[in-house]
């Protein structure tokens, strides 16, 4: 009984990992910037517009 030669199956393997982590890292990417980041900007913003606002209008500007 012969056994089979193992060509191919470090390449498959590698392949494999290499895909799923890039995936999963993508993914991870994805959440973190438009799940936190991008809220927490917008949260700042708004915050140093209100700021803003309201010393222009003390100031009588707007």
């Amino acid at each position: 009984m012969a056994i089979k030669p193992i060509t191919g199956m470090l390449r498959r393997t590698i392949v494999l990992d290499l895909s799923v982590a890039m995936g999963l890292g993508a993914t991870a990417g994805y959440g973190w910037w438009y799940g936190y980041h991008v809220p927490a900007v917008r949260h700042r913003d708004a915050y140093y517009q209100r700021i803003e606002d309201e010393r222009a209008s003390a100031l009588g500007q707007k």
